[in-house]
């Protein structure tokens, strides 16, 4: 035995041990961190959408006693009480609904689509400068459109109502689709485990379900005692997640690369031929040549096209995905709807929203994985988890179209309240559709294209969100032109919609 060996065998020995333990709590280290990650995520998520639910109802409330002032002062002076006030009642009348869901529809509109612009570039904005400053211009967003309508509201001697429009325009540095995007980013970064990765999504939808259900009420008993209160409350929030921001990790377990981001090579290799370079460019890459902002978004843009054609099943989920967030638009209008139709204040209509948070919350948190779970132990099921699936989304699909038509022909509160629930349970529609594009039938075998499908999956979304507020807005202006059993055309439309996104689906190849 050479005495050099054996002594580098015996040093070798020595030290396996010590990496071991060092490893173990390496991991240990990092897991705790990354639980302080999750839970720092879930109060920011708390934090902004609870600020958001509270700026959405009464939104409604300033910007029809606005127009409500300045119609009766144009044409009944007389009926304007104290300092310019109206009673809420005396503004259910046609002339001002319907300039009130014109300008809700272009606010709307407008937030979808500044958002829906920066998307891509704002994934390289938190790639190149960390997923913080975009969190932050992202408060810095919703913070100013909820002072913009404190003021606009209480200064109405020097701003006019039209005035409130301007609030959205700010949604160029970021919105809700931004925030997803980036909370998804940073969630899927904090740990490299399965479970716990899985486990940690569940915690980001549990805590958005309870949010939907508090939200509505809160924003209604809060606007009950001071029509400013939500917005000084949300403005709290806000402030508040702007200083959780500050808590969250600048580094994770790897790093935070939004999945929107594609490189070049990426994107001319194609989703099967990842590493091939195969450009000039990708050489260029490899020697650390920069590459300018804007090609580096067309070459993402390249790239989510190439993971869409030839996909048939693929292209038809993202089909599906475009026109039940477009007939869903729907919901935005529940609001008004409720008060136009029986003449209640937006306030008493909040409570309606939470009671219909109250079957999603329970449908998708207890009913659907409970379902799922009793299947895939049916032997009879075992091994037709995609049919499983499939079924899911045509019979959520049937039941929406069941629900919007109920609310259309709600002629009692009773009746709309039971359309409601209805149309809640619909709400699994998106749980079976996610679960599709996780499956073999749609997902390919590279792990990176799974969370880029996912991504054009919320581009999807936001795509029919955005078609969809304008729709809905001309339909509901429509509506209140024709009175009557014609308030429910929006209703009727969405049900068309629905019915399509049916048909679409049931072209899938299991």
């Amino acid at each position: 035995m050479v005495p050099g060996e054996s002594a580098e065998e015996y040093d070798g020995l020595l030290e396996r041990p010590l990496e071991r333990s060092e490893v173990q709590e390496g991991v240990r280290k990092s897991g705790g961190s990354s639980q302080r990650a999750i839970w720092t995520l879930l109060l920011l998520l708390v934090f902004t959408h609870m600020a958001n639910r509270l700026y959405d109802l009464p939104l409604n409330r300033v910007i029809e006693m606005r127009l409500c002032q300045d119609h009766y002062t144009q044409h009944d002076p007389n009926k304007l009480g104290p300092g310019g006030s109206v009673p809420e009642k005396l503004c259910k009348i046609d002339q001002v609904q319907q300039k009130l869901a014109w300008l809700q529809g272009i606010m709307e509109a407008t937030t979808i689509t500044c958002d829906f612009i920066v998307t891509i570039p704002f994934s390289f904005l938190a790639e190149k400068f960390g997923v913080r400053l975009v969190l932050w211009l992202n408060m810095a967003t919703r913070l100013f459109m909820c002072s913009w309508v404190l003021i606009v509201g209480n200064f109405d001697h020097i701003f006019p109502t039209k005035a409130i429009i301007a609030g959205p325009f700010l949604s160029i540095l970021g919105h809700e689709c931004v925030f997803s995007s980036t909370v998804y980013a940073l969630t899927a970064t904090l740990t490299r485990e399965y479970v716990q990765s899985a486990s940690y999504f569940s915690y980001i939808g549990s805590a958005t379900y309870v949010v939907s259900f508090l939200g509505p009420s809160l924003a209604s008993v809060t606007m009950s005692q001071s029509l400013w209160l939500p917005f000084w409350i949300a403005i709290a929030l806000l402030l508040l997640a702007s200083l959780t921001i500050y808590f969250l990790p600048e580094k994770t377990q790897t790093p935070v690369k939004p999945p929107l981001v594609v490189d070049e090579d990426d994107a001319e290799a194609g989703p099967l031929l990842r590493n091939r370079p195969t450009s000039p460019g990708s050489y260029a890459s490899a020697l650390g040549t920069p590459k300018p902002f804007f090609v580096r978004i067309i070459y993402t843009v390249r790239a989510l096209a190439r993971l869409i054609i030839g996909r048939r099943n693929f292209q038809i989920i993202l089909a599906s995905y475009f026109l039940t967030n477009l007939a869903s638009s729907d919901t935005r209008l529940l609001v008004q709807y409720i008060s136009a139709r029986y003449e209640w204040k937006f306030a008493q209509a909040g409570y309606l929203l939470s009671a219909k948070a109250v079957i999603n919350i329970v449908l998708l948190t207890i009913v659907v994985p409970r379902v799922i779970r009793a299947s895939m132990t049916n032997k009879s099921i075992h091994g037709s988890e995609n049919r499983l699936n499939f079924l899911g989304v045509e019979f959520s699909i049937l039941v929406s179209i069941l629900g919007v038509l109920c609310i259309a022909m709600s002629f009692k509160i009773w009746i709309l309240l039971a359309s409601l629930m209805i149309y809640a349970v619909g709400s699994a529609n998106s749980v079976f559709l996610y679960s599709l594009v996780k499956s073999p039938l749609i997902a390919l075998q590279d792990e990176t294209t799974h969370a880029q499908d996912f991504s054009i999956v919320m581009l999807t979304r936001s795509l029919g969100a955005l078609v969809g507020a304008p729709l809905m807005t001309l339909l509901w202006v429509q509506a209140i032109r024709i009175g009557g059993a014609g308030l429910g055309l929006p209703y009727f439309i969405s049900a068309s919609l629905y019915l399509v996104a049916a048909l679409v689906v049931s072209q899938l190849r299991l």
